[in-house]
């Protein structure tokens, strides 16, 4: 008996011979299809994704601290770039969907495909440890780490606000809320910021306070001029 459809993808698509080739069938088999899914295998895939990934951050950026390693981690391992990884490769091809989700265009679903990846990941881990998986993300993760931006360049406005007034001995920005409008389904803030020992403010506007501190932080970065750091 040959190889089935899934077993060829892996070792064309991940350079990985199974040696256990019902585990990557499973991986590839969402929930809906019934029978043995990818679930476990996601949860497996995902610890073990991070891990990896953490691991190649740490010794990419030897000069970022923890929350500049995090910000860069969350850029590679989140929904969207793995679901991206997955299209490149084509996995729709060998996914595995219940009649419903395939009905639906599941195949291009973010989640699912995000979801499956992670799942292959964990079944190559049971298959060949981490010895075997961490050359498939270093070969799957590689160009995307190479063009990752500076780590400081990650953090929000109210971050590198804050961290330039802390490094420079200064007091903290101060936040006010100086509107709100629209119904409470659609409501739109305004907030100030006011860094007064710079003697600069600034406002932001947002559908959360939240956005909107970020937006005011950001017109006082501005006045101080592009290249804030903190």
């Amino acid at each position: 008996m040959g190889p089935t459809q899934p077993e060829r993808w892996v070792r064309e698509r991940l350079g990985h011979s199974p040696r256990d080739p019902a585990l990557f069938v499973s991986a590839l088999t969402h929930r809906s299809a019934g029978g043995a899914h990818n679930e476990r295998l996601e949860f497996l895939g995902d610890a073990a994704l991070n891990f990896l990934i953490a691991h190649q951050l740490y010794r990419a950026f030897p000069a970022a601290d923890e929350g500049d390693l995090s910000r860069l981690r969350a850029r590679l391992v989140s929904r969207e770039p793995l679901a991206e990884i997955a299209a490149a490769h084509d996995m729709r091809a060998v996914l595995h969907l219940g009649a419903g989700e395939l009905k639906s265009g599941g195949f291009r679903r973010q989640s699912i495909l995000a979801d499956a990846l992670e799942a292959l990941l964990g079944a190559l881990y049971l298959d060949a440890g981490l010895a075997g998986l961490e050359p498939v993300v270093e070969r799957l993760f590689g160009p995307r780490i190479a063009a990752l931006p500076e780590p400081a360049s990650l953090k929000d406005a109210k971050t590198r606000l804050q961290e330039y007034l802390q490094s420079r001995g200064l007091a903290l920005p101060r936040y006010t809320v100086l509107a709100i409008a629209g119904e409470d389904h659609a409501q739109r803030f305004t907030v100030s910021c006011e860094a007064a020992p710079l003697r600069l403010s600034g406002r932001g506007e947002g559908s959360s306070r939240r956005r909107a501190e970020q937006g005011a932080a950001a017109a006082v970065l501005a006045q101080l001029g592009a290249g804030v750091d903190g």
